[in-house]
């Protein structure tokens, strides 16, 4: 099942994934990562809700924002290498 999450979400993964594994990445990062991309979804979720209930259509832009960030932080989260995560965590 992972390896086909993996082959659907290759081009965001391949970019993610080149380089090496940053000096300071430790293993709470991933977690932490797919706490907030969690966050993020439930963000978007109510968001959503809001647009359709208000029938305001300028929501659509964080619904946009909060769905989208959401997702690439639980599928890096979740699928992802430690290269991938450490890039996108920022290895400085």
């Amino acid at each position: 099942m992972k390896q086909a999450i993996r082959k659907l979400f290759s081009p965001l993964l391949k970019r993610l994934e080149s380089g090496e594994v940053g000096p300071n990445y430790k293993a709470s990062h991933r977690t932490i990562l797919i706490a907030v991309g969690t966050l993020f979804m439930i963000l978007g979720t109510i968001s959503l809700v809001a647009m359709v209930y208000t029938g305001q259509l300028g929501a659509f832009v964080p619904v946009v924002a909060f769905l989208g960030l959401g997702g690439v932080c639980l599928i890096v989260g979740s699928v992802g290498t430690d290269a991938a995560v450490s890039k996108l965590w920022g290895h400085r």
